[in-house]
C-alpha cells in the first residue's frame, strides 16, 4: 500500500510537471516509466542515452582506465547489463543470473574481446525492459514502479560515468550531447 501511495504522489508530481511543459509528457505510470527507460536507452532527452554513450567505441577504448581506480566504459556497461538482466528476470518471474553477492564481479567480469557483445546485450536488455513494461498489467506496474524507477536512475547514473570516462579518455564527441 505504501508503494502505491508513493507511486500516486510521483504520478501527480509528474502530471503537474508535464502540464507546464511543451509538448505534453506522459501522465500515466506506464508512460512515465517507459519514458524514463527509453531516455536512458536510446532516446535523447535531458541527457545522453546508453546507445549514444557507447556508440563507436573500440574494444581498446572500452577497456581504457584512468589509472585512478575508476571503471572502464566496458566495466560500466557490463555492470549495467548484469543488474538490468537481474531485475528484469525478477520482474518476469524468472530465476535471476547466478550471483555471488560481490558487486565488484559485475564490473570486473568484463572481457574486452566481447565488447561488441556487451554493447549489444546492453541494448537488448534495455529493449526487453521496455517491452516488459509495455505488456505488464497496471497492478504489476504499481507494485514494481519503485524498482523500475530505480533501474532507470541507476542506468542514468552509470551512463553519466561512461560519458565522463570517455571525456577523460578523449574519445567523446561533444556534438553528441555533452560539451
Amino acid at each position: 500500500m505504501k508503494q502505491l501511495a508513493i507511486c500516486i504522489v510521483l504520478l501527480l508530481s509528474f502530471q503537474a510537471y508535464a502540464q507546464n511543459q511543451q509538448p505534453q509528457k506522459p501522465t500515466t505510470l506506464r508512460g512515465v516509466l517507459l519514458e524514463q527507460l527509453r531516455t536512458t536507452h536510446n532516446q535523447k532527452d535531458w541527457f545522453v542515452p546508453a546507445n549514444v554513450a557507447v556508440e563507436g567505441l573500440t574494444a581498446e577504448q572500452a577497456s581504457w582506465q584512468d589509472g585512478k581506480g575508476n571503471h572502464s566504459v566496458g566495466q560500466l556497461a557490463n555492470h549495467l547489463v548484469f543488474w538490468n538482466t537481474e531485475a528484469l528476470a525478477k520482474f518476469k518471474g524468472e530465476p535471476p543470473p547466478k550471483f555471488s553477492g560481490n558487486n565488484d564481479e559485475t564490473f570486473n567480469n568484463f572481457d574486452s574481446k566481447k565488447w561488441n557483445d556487451t554493447a549489444q546485450q546492453l541494448d537488448h536488455v534495455m529493449t526487453e525492459w521496455e517491452k516488459a513494461v509495455e505488456g505488464a498489467d497496471d497492478k504489476k506496474l504499481a507494485a514494481w514502479a519503485s524498482t523500475i524507477a530505480h533501474v532507470g536512475a541507476h542506468n542514468a547514473y552509470h551512463i553519466g560515468q561512461i560519458i565522463f570516462v570517455r571525456k577523460e579518455q578523449g574519445s567523446w564527441n561533444p556534438e553528441k550531447g555533452v560539451k
